[in-house]
């Protein structure tokens, strides 16, 4: 008899965790609490409400995180300008910390022993879950399904659903899609189908936020983004929360093209995978911030920032937003914030951002020092060479030594 009396599913509704719920309550003798996020996946949530409760599941939890999954995790995120390995804008793992602080706020509510989630034992995503899980709750005990039981195939999953009667939209009510897909509102990524094959084109009809840049617009569409420390609070002059302002560069980004990676990609696993991913407005949000950045931060906290980045990423990619590094890196990100204020203007056109203007009362480009007309004394071109044999000594020291620094 398991000592586990009460379960928390991360429950999406979809045949893997239905499945789990009624493998959950075979194989433990518990009860499952399910626990459905509203993260902008842009799918219905509440139907997985009937679901659960034809399964017999009594505590029941459907929750709109979508401005607290903006606000918190996507945008803080943003101000560190992060990307994973030079391209992935990361908009699965950042999805995860949230999941899991909600899993386990929930088992505290209802006294669960244990939580439990629908990833497999390949992937990254049962890392960032459980380490989330347990720096908020280091005695939680976790249940991951995929890595005990032998359903290992869509056909076994969909046997043991019409065995046990689980109620789920099989494939022969619609064509189910090869791939695996993940979605929440900063992206959707695509995996397995023949993207397993790295040589193999995504084909077009894959994609589903956005038209080929070919398809696209021939005539460009500008786009205001006004910045407050660091985070977009309007667009074209317009107040907007910060899930309407991704909502809308999504929607603005798919209608020109913008957004599309294809990347094969290091897992923390160990094993390389090769993902495809829609972020319209993450990416527009990475062009915007940096060019308010480049207007507004002092040079050394710029390249500072630029420098620890990598480091960040990895930090949220592997499912360390729940640490002690992760927490520093934030205070120092944040602390450049303050300045990070104006307007920047954006021309989109087919697939591409481009940064049309950019203002700042709080800007350092001074127009004085900078135009090649007469600054009227402002700067002394004489200093200059001071500051470059000052800077040239070591390497002269270094040559009159006879040392070859060619």
């Amino acid at each position: 008899m398991s000592d586990i009396k009460k379960v928390v599913l991360a429950y999406s509704g979809g045949l893997d965790t239905s499945v789990i719920v009624k493998w959950l309550q075979e194989t433990y003798q518990c009860e499952v609490v399910t626990f459905t996020a509203d993260i902008g996946q842009g799918e219905e949530v509440e139907p997985a409400r009937a679901k659960a409760e034809a399964m017999g599941v009594k505590e029941i939890y459907i929750d709109d995180l979508r401005e607290e999954f903006v606000r918190d995790y996507v945008f803080p995120m943003f101000r560190a300008n992060t990307i994973y390995e030079g391209e992935y804008l990361l908009g699965t793992s950042i999805a995860r910390p949230l999941i899991a602080k909600r899993l386990i706020e929930i088992a505290n509510e209802t006294g669960a022993d244990a939580i439990s989630h629908g990833a497999t034992g390949k992937g990254n995503d049962q890392v960032r879950f459980e380490l989330g899980a347990y720096a908020l709750k280091p005695g939680i005990q976790v249940i991951a399904p995929w890595r005990e039981w032998d359903l290992n195939s869509r056909e076994k999953l969909m046997d043991y659903c019409e065995m046990h009667n689980i109620p789920v939209d099989f494939s022969g009510k619609k064509k189910k899609s090869p791939f695996s897909m993940d979605a929440n509102l900063l992206h959707i990524s695509y995996e397995g189908g023949n993207l397993e094959d790295p040589w193999s084109e995504a084909e077009e009809d894959m994609w589903r936020w956005s038209v080929s840049p070919e398809n696209a617009p021939d005539v460009a569409t500008y786009i205001e983004l006004t910045y407050e420390k660091g985070d977009i609070v309007a667009i074209d002059d317009q107040l907007m929360s910060p899930a309407t302002v991704l909502e809308y560069l999504n929607k603005v980004g798919g209608d020109n093209g913008i957004g599309r990676l294809d990347i094969v990609e290091n897992r923390y696993v160990g094993m390389k995978a090769r993902g495809c991913y829609e972020t319209p407005g993450g990416t527009i949000m990475l062009k915007a911030h940096r060019a308010i950045e480049s207007l507004t931060l002092d040079r050394e906290s710029a390249h500072l920032k630029d420098s620890l980045m990598p480091k960040y990423a990895e930090v949220i990619y592997n499912g360390y937003w729940w640490s002690p590094e992760r927490k520093m890196l934030q205070g120092l990100i944040d602390g450049t914030q303050d300045v990070v204020n104006g307007k920047v203007r954006l021309k989109l056109y087919k697939g591409n951002v481009f940064v049309a203007g950019r203002q700042s009362e709080d800007s350092l480009f001074d127009e004085k020092m900078a135009t090649f007309e007469d600054d009227a004394g402002a700067y002394d071109q004489k200093d200059a060479e001071g500051f470059i044999k000052l800077n040239a000594l070591r390497l002269r020291i270094a040559a009159n030594k006879g040392r070859n620094l060619s």
